[in-house]
């Protein structure tokens, strides 16, 4: 759980954080672009009202028709005289005229008036009023007789206004972003939670799982990639079950396999050794006992041994030319004695067509054979007959061995190559010959394919590649 919660610290440091100096960027780039677009407006319409009264003072001469005028000017012609604060200033930037009070003899000195006694065609300054501390704007005018400066207007106003604007604009703003980024965190807290609460339950059955409660399953509420690593993860613990199953049931089934054998050789040992038996018949069928279990031991521990290289890896094949013709032959001809003893007929079909040289591991492949082979008669064998048969299709050998007996149950049939399945068979075996067989075929770039034949039987084919 803490695991989580980390990814949700991390989560707000990094998404929220970005967010948030995103949003401080852009409310303060929007600022800068309020409060340049409210001080360039006011600046022009500023401007735009002493360029009206410049060209009306342009006619005047002196300085006493500047004065004598302004009065008239003012209440006359000139606009938001209650806001606006109409001054004129004389060559040595002393005030003369005020519109709002009556200041004469008063001497400013801010940078526009000086950017206009200094020939400036129109000088703006924004700033504090050195008196009254008030945020003003203030541009100024020269007027000129001769080329010479002989005296300067000037408008003044204050920003307290524009200023409150300039702040409810943007405290709006900073409201906006701030419910925005207050969106992004739900939002993304609500994303976070859909994520994390689903790992925290994966964890939590990962957990139960490796504790021995296979077979657990999540419930899926999301058909997205956490779902799927939902369905994952309960397929896992169902094939983790199923294998743990087959595996208790190959350990059981593997101990009774090898207590049979070993108790039969054990007794007909013992009882020879002790010279309970005399006549020779019985004692050689006891040791007949003895070889055939000893065999079959041996298959088992072959087997094993297979499985357990095919598991670690270890599984290789030495491949050499050879002929699948006479090797399905050979395994045919070894086997139909035995078969025969058994009361099974063995029957194989050949084929005139001609088959290429093959490159495979031979041994490997007369495993596959005779695994099959004693497959067929182990399950199927009441029968009393077992059919191979070899022929060509294209570039593949396909080789078919069937059997008589009562097949296989069709919900079996997906499973029966599965490593330690034996089914409802109750025929003796370690049920892992089927999945190296596979193994083997597959190896060597073929497919084996098991089904019930028409009829009644089960039905084996293995294809194989061939040369051309």
């Amino acid at each position: 759980m803490k695991k989580m919660k980390g990814i949700r610290k991390r989560w707000i440091m990094n998404s929220i954080s970005a967010v948030l100096v995103v949003v401080l960027l852009s409310v303060t780039a929007f600022s800068v672009a309020m409060v340049s677009y409210y001080y360039s407006n006011m600046r022009t319409g500023l401007q735009s009202k002493l360029t009206v009264a410049a060209n009306m003072f342009s006619g005047y001469k002196t300085e006493a028709d500047y004065y004598q005028n302004a009065s008239a000017f003012v209440t006359g012609q000139f606009e938001d005289s209650d806001t606006l604060n109409f001054q004129i200033l004389d060559s040595e930037g002393v005030m003369h005229f005020s519109s709002l009070i009556q200041i004469a003899g008063y001497q400013p000195d801010t940078p526009d008036i000086r950017e206009a006694l200094g020939g400036v065609h129109m000088g703006v300054w924004t700033g504090s009023d050195p008196d009254t501390e008030e945020h003003v704007m203030a541009v100024s005018c020269p007027l000129k007789v001769n080329g010479e400066v002989v005296s300067v207007i000037r408008i003044v106003t204050s920003l307290v206004l524009v200023d409150r604007q300039i702040v409810i604009v943007v405290a709006a703003a900073l409201l906006v972003g701030l419910l925005v980024l207050a969106l992004l965190y739900l939002s993304g807290l609500y994303f976070v939670r859909s994520i994390v609460d689903p790992v925290v339950e994966v964890t939590r059955t990962a957990e139960h799982i490796a504790a021995g409660s296979y077979g657990i399953q999540m419930e899926k509420q999301f058909d997205d990639e956490v779902g799927d690593l939902i369905d994952a993860i309960n397929d896992m613990s169902l094939k983790i079950k199923q294998s743990e199953k087959l595996k208790n049931e190959f350990i059981s089934s593997v101990s009774h396999e090898l207590r049979t054998p070993l108790t039969a050789i054990n007794g007909w040992a013992e009882t020879i050794m002790n010279g309970e038996v005399r006549d020779a018949q019985d004692v050689k069928k006891g040791m007949g006992i003895i070889v055939s279990e000893a065999r079959r031991l041996t298959n088992m521990v072959e087997e094993l041994l297979e499985f357990s290289r095919i598991q670690d890896g270890r599984f290789t094949l030495s491949v050499e030319p050879i002929d699948i013709k006479a090797e399905l032959e050979d395994a045919v001809y070894t086997y139909k004695e035995f078969f025969r003893r058994d009361g099974i007929e063995l029957t194989h079909t050949d084929c005139e067509e001609e088959f290429p040289i093959m490159n495979a591991d031979p041994e490997r492949l007369r495993q596959v054979l005779c695994n099959l082979l004693d497959n067929a008669a182990k399950h199927g064998g009441s029968g009393k007959r077992i059919d191979t048969a070899i022929r060509r299709e294209g570039d593949q050998a396909v080789i078919t061995i069937r059997d008589y007996g009562p097949g296989i149950p069709e919900e079996e049939l997906p499973h029966v190559k599965t490593r330690f399945y034996k089914g409802s068979s109750k025929a003796r075996g370690s049920g892992i010959g089927l999945a190296v067989c596979e193994e083997i075929v597959t190896r060597h770039q073929g497919t084996l394919e098991i089904g019930n034949a028409e009829g009644g039987g089960c039905i084996v084919t293995i294809r194989l590649p061939i040369g051309t």
